[in-house]
């Protein structure tokens, strides 16, 4: 059965030109990235959710199926966004969506991934905007800008920031940008809002979905995932990927994610140790309950080879 079919199981909901949906629609949703098993149909997307007076999450589908979250506050004179979607169609269409809530101006752009599923539609984003990029991105960008086309250009910032934390006072609310370690890029930057207690981390969190390990640093990644968890004033940890979740649930799905980065270490570590080739590996892999997981089959061979790369020192 394809996404289509499935789809059509689901009533279509009634939605206006900009969906707005409050935290409380998803209490009794099961835990998953899929929409159908969920039981949200594609035409709820893309949705804006309200997470606080000032702070948006957005969520969008992207191919095969699953959501891209992009983080949106509200200031006194502008807006803030972190991570924009993967095509410049796409991105113009959170760009809409985000008139349809405010006429304030975007001032204030965080680079939470720099993999073009949240960048390649930079290049519609406002000119002149305030960009905030780890120096790893900010490198990464620049090399992905050297291969770029007149139609596909990649964005790259003036410079990068400098330190851990970078405040950004918005005006209605303070912004803490955060470095908090190594996860699913390298680069990775999260948005924490102190005053509403609010984690968006990007990348370094994909709820439900298979741990994606490309470029990935996957010791690291776990222990990123704890210190995002020992933070204070966080109830709500918001993904990149999959949905956003209320506050208790959202401290659950991300333990749960830390625990499938450490099962993913370990099981790779046991096929190194029985002599197979990578190949082999990732075709005799157990992944248990993670299996069945959103892009378990496609991630899992990626993953099973980036863990023997750190294994082996490769990764710098």
């Amino acid at each position: 059965m394809n996404i289509s079919q499935r789809y059509r199981m689901f009533l279509p909901l009634l939605l206006s030109a900009a969906v707005l949906i409050s935290p409380a629609d998803s209490l009794a949703q099961v835990r998953t990235a899929d929409p159908a098993a969920r039981g949200v149909p594609l035409s709820a997307f893309p949705r804006l959710v309200k997470l606080s007076k000032h702070v948006y999450g957005y969520e969008e589908i992207r191919q095969p199926g699953f959501t891209t979250v992009s983080l949106i506050v509200l200031g006194k004179d502008g807006v803030l966004i972190a991570d924009a979607q993967g095509s410049a169609a796409a991105t113009q269409t959170m760009l809409d969506r985000i008139r349809t809530i405010t006429t304030l101006p975007i001032k204030w752009y965080v680079v939470g991934s720099d993999h073009g599923d949240h960048t390649a539609g930079n290049h519609v984003l406002p000119t002149g905007i305030m960009y905030i990029v780890h120096p790893t991105s900010l490198a990464q960008l620049k090399r992905d800008s050297a291969a770029a086309t007149a139609t596909r250009p990649v964005v790259v910032p003036p410079m990068a920031m400098t330190g851990n934390v970078q405040v950004v006072d918005v005006g209605t609310t303070e912004v803490e940008v955060r470095f908090l370690g190594r996860a699913h890029t390298g680069g990775d930057l999260m948005v924490h809002l102190p005053k509403e207690q609010i984690l968006f981390m990007s990348e370094a969190y994909l709820n439900r979905v298979f741990p994606a390990m490309r470029s990935a640093y996957p010791t690291e990644w776990a222990r990123t995932i704890d210190a995002a968890l020992s933070l204070d004033r966080v109830k709500r940890f918001v993904p990149g990927h999959g949905f956003i979740e209320k506050d208790k649930r959202s401290r659950e799905e991300l333990v749960a994610f830390r625990d499938a980065i450490t099962s993913v270490i370990t099981e790779a570590t046991r096929l190194k140790s029985l002599g197979l080739s990578a190949d082999e590996a990732a075709k005799r892999a157990n992944w248990g309950a993670i299996g069945s997981w959103f892009l378990a089959d496609q991630q899992g061979p990626v993953a099973v080879r980036r863990v023997w790369a750190e294994i082996d020192g490769q990764l710098r």
